[in-house]
């Protein structure tokens, strides 16, 4: 059903702030130079006495030079690309990416690891190795391994799927399985390609034989993907795309009437089933909104409509091409998106030029029972990334079982992985002290992939580059509001 621009201007003045509420993370706050939609002068300092006992402590310097964390926490490496190997002997794959956490057998805990790895295999040292039944594409660089970390700590690593391009962030499903998105779509011919990619693809973490003869799933279109999530009541699939000029979409799957979903269950579908829909928002007002960019306070609440997406596999017209300027709307550095409270956080990490206005992060919150997406957070233009203290370019996220969330920086200078209480406080969690650059020229790579155990005692996330998958433990409290 069409949700019109009167009706949704009806409903957001009967209602009134309800809307602007929805999902139980608030208007958040963010760090300093953050835009918010209220007084933030107690609100985004670092440290736990500047925020009125928020988050943890200010950040130590790791002696190590990798990683930086508040007292009394500490962090272990579990794999590290070109030092740690694959049960078949190979090295740890390189350009750790997006993540999830599954409870194993044997009170193991699982982990699949994306690796972002873009074109021919020539290109990287340590690209996912080409395992025998577990390949899409020889030609391709990327694919994702399975980390299981064993009670006695011993950790093990194999291939789950290999042959993929650009394996960025993902989503983990309801039946406990992993999708894991390509973030590419050459074609075949194009970098020495030699099958179409742009397509997810699913990864059981349990079952080896499951993954074997690598399937793209491709009624969930052909662009270049960012993360998915299921509504486990009602189905759907969300889906991100990280593009530009013009800048890319947030997706909406219907599966076909009477499909239940399982384990192994995507794989029989046709490539063409369900509906794969992209957003036309409205404001208040009922005016269309043609790009997110617009919201410029924090609680901006929009309407959605879903139009149809005309070629999913864009045969010849990239899907994002394929709608007018005022057919839908539109968001740059569309990226990590994580379930929880009811619906789906999705991650815009920055807007410049090339959007209506700039900003160094947004944080919106779908609910898919009153159809609106509600801004969470903002962060304003990091006037000086180089030095530490402000937060810019959220990337990945999760929900946070000590409440709100936490977020991992693909921004520019410092790489923190941050949270954000309900009520609208940040503080950090760590800081990359990795520097991959030069003395003079200091460079540190993202943050991504982060997740908590299923326990939800330890908090897994990756340095991208050199790729390194770290466990980090201490004494995790639920967060003030």
């Amino acid at each position: 059903m069409s949700l019109s621009r009167r009706d949704f201007a009806r409903k957001s003045a009967i209602t009134g702030a309800g809307v602007a509420l929805a999902g139980s993370v608030g208007a958040l706050a963010t760090a300093p130079g953050a835009l918010a939609s209220y007084d933030t002068d107690s609100a985004g300092e670092e440290t736990a006495d500047a925020s009125g006992g928020v988050g943890y402590g200010p950040l130590v310097p790791d002696p190590k030079g990798i990683l930086a964390l508040p007292a009394g926490f500490e962090y272990r490496i579990l794999t590290y690309s070109g030092k740690t190997k694959l049960e078949s002997g190979e090295f740890t794959p390189s350009n750790h990416d997006g993540t999830a956490t599954f409870a194993g057998p044997r009170g193991t805990t699982l982990l699949v690891n994306n690796h972002e790895l873009k074109g021919p295999r020539a290109n990287w040292k340590y690209p996912v190795p080409l395992t025998e039944g577990l390949v899409y594409d020889p030609a391709a660089s990327g694919g994702c391994t399975v980390v299981e970390v064993r009670p006695d700590g011993q950790v093990a690593e194999w291939v789950g799927i290999a042959g993929t391009s650009t394996n960025c962030a993902g989503g983990s499903t309801p039946w406990g399985t992993w999708l894991t998105c390509e973030e590419n779509s050459d074609k075949a011919g194009v970098n020495g390609m030699t099958k179409d990619h742009g397509y997810v693809f699913e990864v059981d973490p349990v079952d080896r034989r499951a993954n074997r003869a690598p399937k793209p799933l491709k009624f969930f279109g052909r662009y270049d993907h960012e993360a998915v999530v299921i509504d486990p009541k009602r189905g759907h699939a969300y889906l991100t795309e990280d593009a530009s000029k013009p800048n890319g979409l947030f997706f909406r799957w219907t599966p076909p009437k009477g499909f239940e979903y399982g384990r192994g269950k995507l794989r029989t579908l046709a490539d063409d089933a369900g509906v794969l829909q992209a957003p036309k928002c409205y404001d208040s007002g009922g005016k269309f909104v043609d790009d997110l960019s617009r919201a410029a306070k924090i609680g901006t609440v929009y309407g959605v409509d879903w139009v149809d997406v005309p070629d999913r596999d864009a045969k010849t017209v990239a899907v994002r091409q394929q709608f007018g300027a005022d057919e839908i709307t539109r968001a740059r550095k569309l990226e990590g998106m994580w379930w929880g409270d009811g619906g789906a956080y999705i991650v815009s990490s920055y807007a410049r030029e090339e959007s209506p206005v700039q900003h160094d992060g947004q944080v919106w919150f779908y609910d898919p029972k009153r159809r609106t997406l509600t801004l969470k957070v903002l962060l304003g233009v990091n006037p000086d990334p180089s030095v530490d203290g402000a937060f810019d370019g959220p990337d990945n996220i999760t929900v946070s079982p000590y409440g709100g969330l936490v977020l991992a920086e693909d921004g520019e200078g410092v790489s923190h992985l941050f949270g954000a209480t309900d009520s609208g406080r940040t503080y950090p969690i760590a800081r990359n002290d990795l520097n991959v650059g030069t003395e003079e020229e200091p460079e540190y790579s993202e943050f991504a992939g982060v997740t908590f155990s299923p326990d939800g005692r330890t908090l897994f996330a990756n340095i991208q580059d050199p790729g390194i998958l770290v466990a980090i433990t201490g004494p995790w409290k639920r967060q003030l509001r």
